[in-house]
């Protein structure tokens, strides 16, 4: 008789938000993964994009399909090929692209993808970092491949991903301009911000110009504004926009979903090129090795990421989904376990 546990799961792609909590097995790993009793994981606007079919082109899944994509936990087994982790330890992860499933009481997380949790954070807030924690590392690192000496504008950059890029880009040797709300302007500026905008009272492009780079968190609309203060040469990265020709190049798409990713990019790819700038759009994916890189990061600067002040459990997962997608939390929306 195998031992079941809650998954919080859909049946098919909608757009609507229709969440079932099941009973299904706990499940069995194999040699390379370990089994993590789920402690807290975080609800992000992806779940969103996962439910309602926006990102299937990048990665199609298989129903019924537990969602969640990030989570702290304590690992309960290990795979006989696994020699880094033992039973026992507090770990993070965003878990692979492939086989998400946070919010569920156990997970079989491959080993790869997972790291030990920053010893300053709990399992509630730690749960609030891999995803940002990654996305901003892999931005400024892989993506922009940003030089010391140059500058990064981060509108939007109050929130949890702001927290994580400043410190990362700094460490990178880069100057570090954001625009946010006026109650993360200390906070943003103890953490290396050389620059900081309140974005109600002082508009970014009538301030700013000549930037190297911009990593964009808000989305089409801001595409020209953000084009019209980079400097020839630039990069803007997008974590809103969506895909395009280097995307689909870059990921090893199959050529036929290249193609669409180029015509679905095209017009931003014109506008960039007008004002001789390289656009990127990027989907973070899991990685354990700069996970740690994070952790020590978070560490360091003793990082805690801003949390909603409600915790939800699975029980109420419809809730905290309807909260990201249409509610204002006040900081990372987490189910704890």
């Amino acid at each position: 008789m195998k031992t079941l546990m809650k998954a919080a799961q859909i049946t098919k792609y909608s757009k609507d938000i229709h969440i079932q909590v099941n009973n299904i097995p706990i499940p069995e790993i194999d040699e390379n993964q370990v089994l993590v009793k789920v402690k807290a994981a975080a609800v992000n606007p992806l779940e969103m994009l996962i439910i309602t079919g926006s990102v299937k082109l990048i990665q199609d899944y298989e129903f019924p399909l537990t969602l969640g994509n990030e989570l702290t936990g304590v690992i309960e087994k290990v795979g006989k090929s696994v020699t880094e982790f033992q039973v026992g330890e507090d770990i993070y992860t965003r878990l692979p692209l492939k086989k998400i499933g946070a919010f569920s009481e156990y997970a079989a997380i491959d080993a790869t993808a997972i790291a030990p949790m920053p010893k300053n954070l709990s399992y509630v807030e730690a749960a609030a970092a891999p995803l940002a924690g990654l996305t901003a590392y892999q931005g400024l690192h892989e993506e922009l491949e940003a030089q010391p000496g140059k500058s990064v504008f981060i509108p939007g950059g109050s929130g949890s991903f702001g927290q994580m890029a400043v410190p990362i880009a700094k460490e990178m040797g880069l100057n570090v301009i954001v625009s946010g709300n006026p109650e993360a302007r200390e906070r943003t500026l103890e953490m290396g911000a050389d620059q900081y905008l309140i974005y109600k009272t002082e508009n970014y492009v009538d301030v700013l110009s000549n930037v190297d780079y911009v990593i964009d968190t808000l989305g089409p609309k801001e595409f020209d504004n953000e084009l019209r203060i980079i400097k020839p040469g630039g990069k803007l990265l997008s974590l809103r926009t969506g895909p395009n020709k280097l995307f689909g190049k870059k990921g090893n798409f199959p050529f036929w979903k290249q193609k669409l990713f180029s015509i679905a990019g095209a017009k931003y790819d014109h506008k960039a090129k007008k004002h001789d700038v390289e656009y990127h759009f990027m989907f973070v994916r899991s990685d354990g090795a700069q996970l740690k890189k994070v952790t020590k990061i978070i560490e360091e600067n003793n990082i805690v990421p801003p949390i909603h002040p409600t915790l939800f459990t699975i029980d109420n997962i419809s809730e905290a989904l309807e909260l990201v997608a249409n509610g204002r939390p006040r900081g990372k929306v987490i189910i704890n376990f």
